[in-house]
């Protein structure tokens, strides 16, 4: 087995190949003055099962150039098998046609890892459970609900919770979640004017005096979070948390998180944070390493990689 990592979240490569006892590969990765991608793999790889680390984050385009190029190296240098571990897949949000005229990036992007080489990919907590279908070899759906369980445990307790889904679309998502803490589970039905703007409209369940804590897969202006956590306090909440499995905190999300009545907004490190997220007071990150690399073994091993989470 071999680990390869692509730029776009190298502390995460390196703390997976740490938990792996594998190194990383001898790989170069680097950019022609045109901004081209060039990657040279500098050791033999011919006969082996290799892994490439790479999330399609900001700068999504050239992270996951960077990977289409890497996954075409190995094929040409023999490979046996070549596993893309995406954390984050992005393009996930455009997983069909909201209007005409409109792309399914999500499909688009699952064609082009797949005619690169890739032969398998690794991914956790996808936008939507049907871009898993957009693939035509074996893909595996990791979830961060383990994590967050254990977690939530040690940072509540005893304390009673309700876990709430921001939209009426995750409310799997949040049910599952609720049902390893035995929690209560309530819903926000919001109704979306325009992309990137959404308005909460009302609360389904009972959230007076409890503890909340929202559930998403992806948080990017921050909008939807704050606007529930708004409504959440409103209608009687003690408190308001958020577990969000990939934090992309586009733009002024940060600041918005800041000022909103959320007590702690805790992401996965499926995308590598900025500095001002690292400098946040409410703003904190869990590794999802050691997960990423149990399920690494499991299919090197070829073990089953979903009774990780039974």
């Amino acid at each position: 087995m071999k680990v390869l990592a692509g730029n776009s979240n190298r502390p995460l490569a390196e703390a997976i190949s740490t938990c792996l006892g594998v190194p990383l590969a001898k790989a170069s990765v680097r950019r022609f003055s045109d901004m081209e991608v060039f990657v040279e793999i500098n050791e033999n790889v011919r006969g082996e099962d290799v892994f490439v680390i790479q999330s399609t984050s900001f700068p999504a385009n050239d992270n996951l150039m960077e990977l289409l190029v890497t996954i075409d190296a190995l094929r040409r240098g023999s490979a046996r098998r070549i596993t893309a571990v995406i954390p984050y897949f992005g393009y996930a949000r455009q997983d069909r046609k909201t209007g005409p005229r409109t792309p399914i990036s999500a499909k688009l992007v699952a064609n082009l890892i797949t005619q690169a080489g890739a032969n398998r990919v690794l991914t956790m907590d996808l936008h939507a459970g049907q871009i898993q279908g957009f693939f035509d070899i074996p893909l595996d759906n990791l979830m961060a609900a383990p994590v967050f369980e254990k977690d939530i445990r040690t940072a509540f307790g005893d304390d009673e919770l309700t876990i709430v889904s921001p939209d009426v679309g995750g409310v799997v998502r949040a049910r599952a979640l609720a049902k390893r803490l035995d929690a209560d589970l309530a819903i926000i039905d919001k109704r979306r004017e325009r992309a990137g703007v959404s308005e909460v409209m009302n609360i389904i369940g009972e959230v007076q005096g409890t503890r909340c804590i929202l559930v998403d897969d992806i948080v990017d202006s921050g909008g939807t979070l704050c606007n529930a956590a708004v409504a959440l306090m409103e209608a009687g909440a003690k408190s308001v948390g958020a577990y969000v499995t990939h934090g992309v905190l586009s733009g002024g999300a940060v600041a918005r998180i800041a000022v909103a009545p959320i007590e702690m907004l805790v992401s996965t490190d499926s995308i590598q944070a900025t500095e001002a997220v690292r400098v946040s007071r409410n703003i904190r990150q869990l590794t999802i390493a050691p997960l990423i690399a149990e399920a690494i073994m499991r299919i090197s091993e070829e073990r089953s990689v979903s009774s990780l989470f039974s």
